[in-house]
């Protein structure tokens, strides 16, 4: 199985298509196993899916056709959901979400079952509330830094919703989380949009109580 840290050194989710290509040289690399470069396949496909190349992203996929691993499996339901909820198809990429998250706990895939159940969240407005907290659940009890940093996109994404429904305590207290975990495990980046949210929704609240 690829290793995240490999993962985060080819990503560049600001230059899709440059993943793309990093992502297809590393497909050749002699020092991959099957599976390994199966993998690479499916974030080749989401490369895709962010250059709004969704066709083309579901037939990469289709083109791996029925895996025995299963790290391949839950990624090859996360991407293809990925392609659809990116395509404005939510309610086709629902059951993509949970056939990984199915997939990932059988496995023991705790990065990758966080990932599905955070996508989850994103995908099913009904239950979103329910797929978060399942998830803040699984990354408080990791036991490693990196996976402890799905908290940051997690609680900000429950602060945005909580700000959409114009609950801006709640939403300020889930973005001053984010922003706590941001500063423990976050990158530089993700450190600054958390300081941003919790400036916004600190200064709509205020607002607020002026009003």
């Amino acid at each position: 199985m690829l290793t995240q840290q490999l993962l985060d050194e080819l990503w560049d989710f600001d230059d899709p298509a440059g993943s793309e290509r990093r992502f297809s040289v590393e497909e050749t690399s002699a020092s991959r196993t099957q599976s390994e470069r199966a993998e690479l396949v499916t974030q080749r496909a989401r490369a895709l899916g962010l250059q709004g190349r969704f066709e083309d992203g579901h037939a990469l996929l289709g083109s791996l056709g029925d895996p025995a691993d299963a790290a391949v499996r839950t990624r090859l339901a996360l991407e293809a959901g990925r392609l659809l909820n990116s395509a404005g198809r939510s309610a086709e990429a629902v059951p993509e979400f949970e056939t990984a998250v199915r997939t990932a706990e059988s496995a023991g895939l705790l990065f990758l079952r966080i990932d599905a159940l955070h996508m989850l969240a994103i995908a099913d407005a009904a239950r979103s509330g329910e797929w978060a907290a399942r998830a803040i659940d699984l990354a408080l009890a990791a036991p490693d830094d990196r996976t402890r940093r799905w908290l940051v996109s997690l609680y900000n994404n429950l602060g945005c919703s909580h700000a959409d429904a114009g609950r801006l305590p709640e939403a300020l207290a889930a973005f001053v989380q984010a922003q706590e975990w941001a500063d423990h495990v976050g990158t530089g980046q993700q450190r600054m949009w958390a300081r941003e949210a919790v400036d916004e929704c600190a200064a709509a609240l205020a607002a607020r109580g002026a009003g």
